[in-house]
């Protein structure tokens, strides 16, 4: 059986009061996970070490980076190593995410080494994809999205895919107000899983955990996760109310 996850990821928002109080209030909401299901809160890295402490009690609760550098250690001023984020104890790295691509201008190519290297620290990927607008627009998504998987992701080993969980985001439906419906975001999750299948076979595929992550929310998540290929959401702005991720989180069920 595949995990169940949902990952909030935080982006650039918050203090540490702020986020403080964010994870009380998640986990004064009392959410009885099922086996089989986590909560990956991804934090701005000044508060890693602060979500860590504060979740290390509650079963199914994990911390997630949002970022790593994709080079070992040197002279990279400000940037934050997989290795660093393995002494502290952070569990997964969000890495690809679309304003990464977007504004960082990071390439298929330099997240295959960030994915090593992640790999290579015992912290597990969660591995965004998806296509912008145009593309959609074009009837191509599946092809955008299966160069992505190539070049990134399928020069892994079956063993080393088993620590990586992968992320559908329609780069057009996030901060847009838009969301994919219940049957576009299945359909794409089904053939990220063809893929893995053609790949590395079935086996391989079905324990695949592959997350929706396109402005997911309270209202639309149930819809969402009762998709067959849809093993959870990876969320942004409701993330930040405790109300909302809460019910979304209680939609997995």
């Amino acid at each position: 059986m595949r995990k169940k996850i949902v990952a909030g990821n935080w982006k650039m928002n918050l203090t540490l009061a702020q986020a403080e109080q964010l994870i009380n209030d998640i986990l004064q909401a009392g959410l009885r996970l099922q086996d089989g299901q986590e909560v990956v809160v991804a934090t701005p890295f000044p508060y890693l070490l602060k979500a860590k402490a504060l979740l290390k009690n509650n079963p199914g609760f994990y911390v997630a980076a949002q970022n790593c550098a994709s080079e070992k250690s040197g002279a990279y001023t400000g940037e934050v190593s997989a290795e660093m984020l393995q002494s502290i104890g952070v569990d997964y790295v969000i890495l690809g995410h679309s304003e990464r691509r977007e504004y960082f201008q990071e390439s298929n190519a330099i997240l295959a080494k960030k994915i090593d290297l992640a790999l290579a620290n015992g912290l597990k990927p969660i591995f965004c994809c998806g296509e912008p607008l145009e593309v959609r627009k074009a009837e191509t998504q599946n092809e955008y999205v299966a160069k992505q998987l190539e070049e990134s992701l399928f020069h892994l080993t079956e063993e080393q895919l088993k620590n990586v969980v992968i992320a559908y985001e329609p780069i057009w439906a996030i901060g847009t107000g838009l969301t994919a419906s219940a049957a576009q975001a299945q359909d794409m999750h089904a053939y990220i899983r063809s893929q893995i299948a053609a790949k590395y076979g079935r086996e391989a595929a079905l324990r695949t955990t592959i997350q929706y992550g396109g402005s997911a929310k309270p209202s639309n998540a149930g819809e969402l996760f009762a998709c067959p290929d849809v093993d959870g959401g990876l969320i942004g702005g409701a993330s930040l109310v405790a109300a909302d991720f809460v019910a979304i989180v209680k939609s997995l069920a």
